[in-house]
């Protein structure tokens, strides 16, 4: 008989779901790796955006958000958190104004999940905390393959002389030698450029990519049999920005970009790599200053990482 899982959340038959400390699902906040299986961390940093400031402010919404989640996902037909222990790691620590010392604090905060085998689900903060991510994953596994859905590449070499914000990561990672482009599909990019060679200098460093025109004329398999055929046996990350959805439905966020996906569709990508093994992943640049009074954005942010959730927990079934 296989044992329950250590960690998961109190039964909601028991006390209302808008009870209790807000952590991710109502998960127990823990810091101590052991007995844990996926751990949802806290990257509250925001000071790399070029636009609209407050995703610093994301992961206690999406923490708020997800306080509606229920454990038997249906899609899937999975309960999340019946077959893995999952907790709440809370926030790393992180230094305002300073996206290279940042990174640094993250990938430290993060090893000692990632040697210990916990899958991290980080919640942003702006997309440069992912090159601290990927430092941590890199320092584990090697250079891994990247899945993303954004609407924008995050490859330029710098913007007002920096090379550390939330536009740069993902060349700052192929420099250090952390991704593997020629195993990497990002898709969803869409909006005004500031010249074509924005998206040709993302497809000459190696990566393949998928405006957000061509994702939409894809079927979830169609997508899911790109990604898998791109990644191979690589180790690879799932990276989500939330700025791939039309901001009708996600309107808070640092960077709109309107002509996005909608959330269906977004979700039916993700659930598409069922069976797939991630290392880790996130869900980055929620802005709740922006966000409406439903707290839109930060709903559907919590259910991207659930959904993240359902693959880890189709990934462990025995």
């Amino acid at each position: 008989m296989t044992p329950a899982p250590r960690y998961g959340p109190p039964d909601a038959s028991l006390a209302p779901r808008y009870t209790g400390v807000r952590t991710f699902a109502r998960c127990p906040h823990v810091t101590d790796p052991e007995g844990a299986d996926v751990a949802l961390v806290g990257v509250p940093f925001d000071t790399a955006t070029s636009y609209r400031p407050g995703a610093r402010f994301g992961p206690e919404a999406i923490r708020s958000g997800s306080t509606l989640l229920r454990p038997y996902h249906a899609a899937q037909d999975v309960d999340v958190f019946a077959s893995q222990s999952v907790i709440d790691f809370g926030d790393l620590a992180i230094t305002p104004g300073n996206a290279e010392r940042t990174a640094g604090q993250i990938a430290d905060g993060l090893a000692p999940l990632v040697e210990a085998g916990v899958t991290p689900i980080a919640l942003g903060g702006d997309h440069s905390i992912v090159l601290g991510e990927l430092r941590a994953h890199a320092a584990r596994h090697g250079p891994v393959a990247l899945v993303l859905l954004d609407a924008h590449a995050d490859t330029w070499d710098e913007y007002y002389g920096e090379r550390y914000f939330h536009g740069t990561p993902f060349r700052r990672a192929v420099e250090e030698g952390l991704l593997l482009p020629e195993r990497s599909l990002l898709a969803g990019m869409r909006g005004p450029l500031y010249g074509l060679e924005d998206l040709d200098a993302t497809r000459e460093m190696g990566f393949e990519v998928l405006t957000g025109d061509e994702l939409s004329g894809l079927s979830p398999s169609d997508y899911s049999a790109r990604v898998r055929a791109r990644v191979g046996g690589t180790p690879a990350y799932f990276s989500f920005d939330i700025d791939v959805i039309d901001p009708a439905f996600a309107p808070g966020t640092g960077t709109p970009e309107v002509a996005g996906l909608t959330p269906r569709e977004a979700l039916a990508f993700v659930r598409s790599l069922a069976g797939m093994r991630f290392v880790g992943f996130d869900v980055v640049e929620v802005s709740p200053p922006y966000d409406d009074s439903a707290q839109t954005t930060a709903m559907l942010a919590a259910n991207v990482a659930y959904e993240f959730l359902a693959l880890t927990a189709l990934e462990s079934q025995p």
